[in-house]
This record gives structure tokens, sequence and C-alpha cells, in this order.
């Protein structure tokens, strides 16, 4: 029972309208935050990783749970396509870094392929214009530690080198899945390196 209403909550952040998101043709803001790669900790600039190539930036819920957990491993299973055209992949939720040392370095999930970053005071999130919220007490993950931290919505950006969101994917707005904002995202990256050949 307590796994439904759980579920029942992550899927309410799905199903909210996502109006304020930023949009296609929305300027992206910058931002620094910790991350994670493979269990290590760095410091991730938004404008250092544009430098190299677009940047797909998703925001999830939480790390260790059910659609989050099938986003990461569908994003490890496709960085190699990322990398083929010049796209950093950039996970970004409301866990502590020391919840997503272990996520980043798992291999069900991150796998060590791509980095996950805190927004633990929910700051990125709102440059963003993405709703947050807090989980009921005593809410567990799939590992079966209380999830005591902000959720952010599932919305992923893409977003261009001169700093511009070319995509936006939201499970509010679309319905789409975790594996859609993987696929399509992948896709609208892979359409830009066609167009400057």
């Amino acid at each position: 029972m307590k796994h439904l209403i759980v579920s029942a909550i992550l899927a309410s952040i799905s199903m909210c309208p996502a109006l304020a998101a930023l949009k296609e043709g929305d300027r992206a803001p910058d931002f620094t935050a910790k991350a994670s790669l493979a269990g290590v900790e760095f410091n991730f600039s938004l404008n250092q990783a544009l430098k190299k190539g677009p940047v797909v930036v998703y925001f999830y819920p939480s790390a260790y749970t059910r659609g989050c957990n099938i986003e990461a491993h569908t994003f490890a299973e496709n960085v190699e396509k990322f990398e083929a055209v010049n796209t950093t992949i950039i996970g970004v939720s409301g866990d502590s870094i020391e919840r997503l040392n272990d996520y980043s370095s798992d291999p069900e999930y991150c796998a060590g392929k791509f980095p996950v970053a805190s927004d633990a005071d929910g700051s990125i999130a709102a440059a963003y214009d993405l709703k947050t919220l807090e989980l009921p007490p005593g809410f567990k993950d799939t590992r079966g530690d209380v999830v005591d931290h902000i959720v952010i919505e599932r919305t992923t950006f893409v977003i261009t080198p001169d700093n511009n969101v070319i995509e936006t994917l939201s499970s509010a707005d679309d319905g789409i899945t975790p594996f859609d904002h993987v696929d399509q995202s992948l896709a609208v990256v892979e359409g830009l390196a066609a167009a400057r050949r």
C-alpha cells in the first residue's frame, strides 16, 4: 500500500502542469553545482560543458526511485551515441552529493558513464522555472532509504552551445516516459549534428 502511495506522489509530479518551464528559444541560465561522476565529486559548470557542444540537462525527482532509475540506466546505455555528436549529459536532482556519489557509480543506473548534480536547495530548478515539492515523512527509495530531500519535476532541456534551449521535454506537459526523455533528446542532438554537416 505504501508503495502505491509513493508511486502516486511521484506520478503527480509528472501530471502537474509545467507551464512555466523554460521553452524552446529561451536562454538557458548558467549554473555550477557539485556533481558526481563514477562516485568522484567535482564542480560541474554548464558554460564549460557548452564549450564542447550541446548539453542535455535532465531534471529528475530522486535517485533510487523507479522512473529515475529507468531514466538513468537508459541514458547510461546510450551515452556513446550522445558522445558521438559531442553532447554532454548532466542529471540534476535534489539529492545530496553523498547520495549521488553512490548513484553515479552504481552499475545498474548511471554506471559511471555520465555525471549527476546536486540541487539540494532547488535553486537550479527555480532558475529553469521548475516546480519542487517535499515527499511525506518516511518516504523510502528502492534501497529502503528515507528520501528526505525536495523532488523536482521530470523535465529535460536540450541546450545549444549559444545557451539557447532548443527543446523542452516534460512528462507533465507531454506525458512522455523516462525512456522518451532519452530517445527524444538523442534525436534532437543527432539532428543538430546532421544539420552542421
